[in-house]
């Protein structure tokens, strides 16, 4: 358990709903960062590993699935287009149905002026559950 009270997964997700809830409990800790998967991707302030810095939604999803935000995964990239289909930017969903339109859609909406952790967290959860009902 860390010291936010919210405890570390035991195992890794092997479904889209754990992807979802995993990367919600990371957001929670380490915070939504808009702009880039990382906060200062190219390590030229910070020498934290990138896992604990604030990150984007995909990265989470990333980090969830394979512990590092910058290794993606087929679950990963499951857990992206199920949130993906969930948003809307400007009153759209993603232009494409490709793993980088589809990332590109959720990083858009996670990019948002005014975005924050708790809001994504809520979306996460929120798709989480969903995967749960259709399960």
């Amino acid at each position: 358990m860390l010291v936010t009270g919210i405890p570390l997964p035991t195992r890794r997700p092997q479904t889209e709903r754990e992807a979802l809830r995993g990367a919600a409990r990371i957001l929670a800790r380490v915070g939504l960062h808009q702009g880039d998967l990382v906060l200062d991707t190219f390590d030229r302030r910070l020498h934290s590993p990138h896992s604990e810095r604030p990150m984007s939604i995909v990265a989470a999803l990333h980090c969830a699935v394979s512990g590092d935000p910058h290794r993606p995964s087929a679950l990963a990239y499951a857990a992206v287009s199920v949130l993906a289909h969930r948003l809307l930017v400007d009153d759209r969903g993603p232009y494409g149905e490709d793993t980088l339109a589809l990332a590109w859609h959720v990083d858009l909406w996670g990019d948002v002026e005014g975005r924050t952790t708790e809001s994504a967290v809520a979306v996460l959860e929120a798709a989480a559950d969903a995967c749960g009902v259709a399960a």
